[in-house]
């Protein structure tokens, strides 16, 4: 059913369905396209109306975008991300072109600030209603850019429940509406069945290697060796790598044609994986959030450069990087984040989990606390409502 919308604010109340509204998205990473495409999917079914037009990913595509140009297919990060400025200001260009020939009545930029702030700012100055999907995670680093977001934002919609308070008292419109990681319904009967056809062993080791080709290429050996620690003291140890796409399980297949033994590579299948595992090494990122979501005992690591981790503790703000210590605003689980890749503190915080089941309960226990923050929100649903009320000429912000 639609909205009945009025574009633009017009005083009519009847459905202009006849007068298309066009609402654009730019994602430029994987993690992007995921959290885009729920949204989309919303947008298309409570107000048809609209016309959804897209610089982004396969998953945004399926969901009911129009696709202009795949942009978000793999990502990089920090120096990596250098190979990669050509090509978004390339994009940055065809999108402002494009726009000039057309009305667009809402933009949403998801995450990747800094390829979308200057697109933002392009379109707000053609009037255009900016709604970012993802807070800019300036409470992190760089909190001088708030200024640059003021200027580009109409409204932040932010995943993380302490973020709605940070930016409103920094003058930034923000709303938090919830995580799609964290506050979507797992099929607890189809994941329980999947987890009993994974191998058996103990303790289950599940090995997450990242979501861009960079993390894959920098954390692979890291993984293996800590892995090959704890088979160095658990002789029954079996574990399971899973790869967020097809590409990276090829990529992890180049970089290790044969895997050590007792090493399972696996694509898809991820929830019912964390079901399996006792203990999760993970690349800090989202899939961070996939752990919490199960409350998985983890321990947290990102390869990098000596200058990335010198640079990183300079300009990181926070002393916590990894995603659940952030929300809880302590350590509740081991991090490494940035490290140079040495594997012995990393084995050594995973073995101190292993030898105290107790430790492993305190562990579970303290992230299943930071879950009722998240309680009662749908994330795809209000962040389609905040869309819908800009395309109608309202404020998102009289629903607080």
């Amino acid at each position: 059913m639609g909205y009945g919308l009025i574009v633009d604010g017009a005083k009519s109340t009847t459905d202009h369905s006849s007068i298309k509204a066009t609402v654009l998205f730019t994602a430029f990473e994987p993690s992007g396209d995921a959290h885009a495409a729920p949204v989309i999917a919303a947008l298309k079914a409570m107000a048809p109306e609209i016309e959804i037009v897209a610089w982004g990913g396969p998953q945004m595509e399926r969901a009911g975008a129009t696709m202009i140009e795949r942009t978000a297919d793999d990502g990089s990060m920090g120096l990596s991300a250098l190979s990669k400025i050509s090509s978004v200001r390339k994009t940055q260009a065809a999108i402002r072109q494009w726009a000039l020939a057309r009305r667009v009545n809402v933009h949403v930029p998801v995450d990747s600030p800094a390829a979308n702030f200057a697109i933002a700012k392009f379109m707000k100055s053609r009037g255009v209603r900016v709604c970012h999907l993802v807070a800019p995670q300036l409470w992190a680093w760089g909190p001088w850019r708030l200024n640059k977001l003021r200027r580009c934002t109409d409204l932040v919609l932010c995943l993380l429940p302490f973020e709605q308070e940070w930016f409103r008292s920094r003058r930034v419109p923000a709303k938090f509406i919830g995580h799609p990681v964290i506050n979507r319904i797992l099929d607890q009967e189809q994941m329980e069945a999947q987890a009993k056809e994974l191998p058996k062993g103990s303790p289950k080791v599940l090995l997450l290697p990242g979501s861009r080709s960079s993390e894959v290429k920098r954390n692979l050996p890291l993984l293996l060796k800590v892995f090959s620690d704890i088979q160095h003291n658990h002789r029954r140890a079996i574990a399971i790598m899973v790869t967020a796409n097809d590409s990276l399980a090829r990529l992890v297949r180049e970089r290790m044609p044969t895997l050590p033994p007792g090493v399972l590579l696996m694509t898809g299948k991820l929830d019912a994986a964390i079901s399996w595992s006792e203990i999760a090494l993970c690349v800090s990122g989202t899939v961070s959030l996939d752990l919490l979501r199960q409350a998985k005992p983890m321990v947290g690591m990102y390869r990098t450069g000596l200058l990335s981790v010198l640079g990183g503790n300079i300009m990181l703000s926070m002393p916590n990087r990894l995603l659940p210590n952030i929300l809880a605003g302590k350590r509740v689980v081991p991090e490494f984040v940035p490290c140079l890749g040495r594997a012995g503190p990393i084995s050594a915080a995973v073995e101190e989990l292993l030898v105290d089941q107790s430790r492993l309960r305190e562990t579970a226990n303290a992230l299943r606390a930071l879950l009722p923050a998240f309680h009662g929100k749908r994330p795809d649903i209000e962040a389609a409502e905040a869309i819908i009320a800009f395309v109608s000429g309202r404020s998102p912000m009289d629903n607080k």
